[in-house]
């Protein structure tokens, strides 16, 4: 079972921002940009494209709606994604505050976010999602 599997069973804590029975949202522990949130499918499958179209297509669907809520809560210009699936062996997209393109650089320095200021982040983009 890979790390992102047991985050989304609630086996390891996370700070969740969007759920539902297929996919689960949780912010990056090691962000890029404040904000940055990884959205999983609960079917653990380690390469994107090795899902099913219907599975693919709805995971994209239930990421604009994170994406959605994300832009609300963090100022932005955008919300970049991406998809690089080499650090863990489960899907997953990155969705990321961007006001410029050099914001998505997962070369530079990942931010160092106090535990308090993660949880009232995650808890506002999961307060927005559910209004929807």
């Amino acid at each position: 079972m890979s790390i992102f599997s047991k985050i989304a069973a609630g086996e390891i804590p996370s700070y969740k921002c969007a759920e539902s029975e297929r996919f689960y949202a949780f912010l990056d522990i090691n962000p890029v940009a404040k904000g940055h949130v990884l959205v999983i499918p609960r079917q653990e499958t380690d390469y994107i494209f090795d899902l099913d179209d219907a599975t693919l297509a709805e995971m994209h669907i239930f990421a604009k709606r994170v994406a959605k809520s994300l832009e609300t809560v963090v100022p932005c210009r955008k919300v970049g994604m991406a998809v690089i699936g080499l650090e863990v062996p489960h899907a997953h997209i990155h969705l990321i505050p961007i006001r410029e393109e050099s914001d998505m650089d997962f070369r530079k320095p990942k931010l160092q976010l106090a535990a308090e200021e993660m949880k009232a982040l995650a808890e506002a983009i999961y307060t927005h999602f559910n209004a929807q």
